[in-house]
């Protein structure tokens, strides 16, 4: 995994390597609109980053890099903490930090 200063930077080097698509979470799926909905079991997270708001705790997301069984590749920003969207038990168990 790589190190970014910021949310932003992290993006652009995605973006650059290959994840174009601009995933959303749902509550049991990821949505996007070019390719349609993923449920869990089509995707993989390939890489996370999290990132701390430093003058803001409301700033604070999570990066993911996902790869869809299609070759699909994108990024998800979700916010964590009081913002974080509800979720079903299959989209908590694989967008899960285990590291």
């Amino acid at each position: 995994m790589r190190d970014y200063d910021t949310l932003l930077d992290a993006l652009n080097d995605l973006k650059e390597r290959g994840y174009t698509f601009d995933f959303k979470l749902q509550y049991d799926c990821l949505e996007c609109a070019e390719t349609g909905k993923l449920d869990p079991r089509q995707f993989e997270i390939t890489e996370v980053y999290r990132f701390e708001g430093m003058t803001n705790p409301d700033d604070s997301a999570v990066l993911y890099a996902i790869e869809g069984r299609q070759g699909e590749k994108g990024t998800l920003v979700d916010a964590y903490g009081a913002y974080a969207s509800p979720l079903s038990a299959d989209m908590i168990e694989k967008l899960r930090i285990t590291h």
